[in-house]
């Protein structure tokens, strides 16, 4: 049970990938992560660093300054592409209906993922919409059950 579609090497908000699983049409969509914080203070060791105590330290032994060069090279390059909005953070959020009927439009989701990374496919999006997966079917099969409750309830009572 996986999406046989992947998302495209460059993403915008709403595109979105579908797969059929047991009768369940199950959707994974983009959608843009509200936070407006940067990169560099979202991720602690985001700029490198010579000090072993910092996140961003690069490792002792032979070639550091050509090592913390690159990688400052790298951070730097990251951060003119998101004040260019080249790339942008976002949540993959996963929907279920059956014939039409959609039973959960929020499934499952997970936020805080980069999308159009500088020299990323996004391939990652693609993983996450598969790892969320069976927690959406979960989701899903849980409210059909509780929808036929409260039909077969009404049925019935009438």
């Amino acid at each position: 049970m996986t999406f046989l579609q992947r998302f495209d090497d460059f993403v915008c908000e709403g595109d979105s990938i579908t797969c059929e699983v047991d009768g369940y049409t199950i959707t994974a969509h983009i959608a843009h992560d509200e936070t407006q914080d940067p990169p560099d203070e979202l991720q602690d060791g985001f700029w490198p660093s010579l000090y072993p105590n910092d996140a961003g330290f690069i490792g002792a032994g032979n070639g550091w300054r050509d090592r913390f060069d690159k990688a400052q090279a790298r951070a730097e390059s990251v951060m003119a592409a998101w004040k260019k909005d080249e790339w942008f953070y976002c949540g993959v959020i996963l929907s279920v209906a059956i014939d039409g009927l959609v039973l959960d439009d929020h499934a499952a989701s997970l936020w805080g993922i980069e999308a159009n990374y500088p020299d990323s496919d996004n391939a990652y999006l693609s993983d996450v919409a598969n790892e969320l997966l069976p927690e959406a079917l979960e989701a899903a099969k849980a409210e059909r059950k509780r929808q036929c409750a409260i039909l077969c309830i009404s049925e019935t009572a009438a």
